[in-house]
C-alpha cells in the first residue's frame, strides 16, 4: 500500500496504460480522480471502487483543467500526485506529416501537461509538495521511423520534466517521467494488428524479448509517486525491455 492515502489525478484513465495505472493506484491504497474527455466512460471503475472518482474534461481545455483540480482541491484539500498521461500519436513519415495532426499533438502532448502542473504545482506548494510523473516515450531517446513529429512532443516532455524538477524542488515537488517502450494496449492493437512481420521485427529489437504491458508501467509510475521514492526527482525512467528501436 504504498499510496495509502493519498490523493492521485490521472489523465487519460479510460483506456489502455492510464486506466491501468488508476486501478493499479487505488489496488496502492491511493484516492485517485480519473480524468477524460469521453462522458461516462470511467463509470464502471467508479462503481467498483468508491475511492475512484471521474473528472470529465479535455485537457486542452484550459478552464475545464482549471475547474476540475479545483474541485478535486475543494474535496480532499489536496493533490499529491499528478499523472500525465493523457496524449494522442499519428504515426507519419516526413512528407507526410499534417501540421494540423502536429499542432494536436503538442497541444495535447506537451501544452496541456504545462499548464496542468502549473495549476498543480501551485495546489501542492501550499499543502507541503506532492510527485509528479509525465509519460514520455522511448522514441523521444532512441528516435524512430515513421514518428518523428510525435518523437518532438515527448522529448519536450522530457525537457519540461528536467527543468520543471529543478525549478519546484524548492517546494518539495519531486518530478520524472516515465519513458514506455511499445506497449500492449487497445491502441497498439488497432495500429498494428494487420503488421505482425513488422512488429515481430520490432519485438526482435527488444532484449527482453517481450512487449510491454499496462501493468509494467503502471508499476514505475506508483514506484515514482510514492514515498519510496522521495530523493528522485528530474528523472527519465525507461520501461521499455531494454529496446533498440
Amino acid at each position: 500500500m504504498i499510496l495509502k492515502d493519498k490523493v492521485c489525478v490521472v489523465t487519460g484513465a479510460a483506456q489502455g496504460i492510464g486506466r491501468r495505472i488508476a486501478e493499479k493506484m487505488l489496488a496502492e491504497g491511493a484516492i485517485v480522480y480519473g480524468c477524460d474527455r469521453a462522458e461516462g466512460s470511467m463509470q464502471a471503475l467508479a462503481d467498483a471502487n468508491p475511492a475512484f472518482h471521474p473528472l470529465y474534461f479535455d485537457v486542452t481545455d484550459q478552464q475545464g483543467a482549471k475547474t476540475a483540480m479545483m474541485q478535486v482541491k475543494k474535496e480532499q484539500g489536496r493533490i499529491d500526485v499528478l499523472v500525465n498521461n493523457a496524449g494522442v500519436v499519428f504515426n507519419k513519415k516526413i512528407g507526410m506529416i499534417l501540421r494540423e495532426e502536429t499542432e494536436l499533438m503538442f497541444r495535447v502532448n506537451v501544452i496541456a501537461v504545462i499548464e496542468l502542473i502549473q495549476l498543480v504545482s501551485r495546489i501542492m506548494a501550499r499543502t507541503g509538495g506532492g510527485s509528479i510523473v509525465n509519460i514520455a516515450s522511448v522514441t523521444a531517446v532512441l528516435g524512430s521511423p515513421g514518428q518523428s513529429a510525435y518523437s518532438a512532443t515527448k522529448g519536450a516532455i522530457i525537457s519540461f520534466t528536467k527543468s520543471s524538477a529543478k525549478e519546484l524542488a524548492a517546494q518539495g515537488i519531486r518530478v520524472n517521467a516515465v519513458a514506455p517502450g511499445i506497449v500492449k494496449t487497445e491502441r497498439f492493437e488497432e495500429l498494428y494488428e494487420a503488421s505482425g512481420d513488422k512488429i515481430d521485427g520490432r519485438i526482435g529489437r527488444i532484449a527482453l524479448g517481450r512487449l510491454g504491458e499496462p501493468e509494467d508501467i503502471a508499476n514505475a509510475v506508483c514506484f515514482l509517486a510514492s514515498d519510496n521514492a522521495s530523493y528522485i526527482s528530474g528523472q527519465i525512467l525507461g520501461v521499455d525491455g531494454c529496446a533498440s528501436i
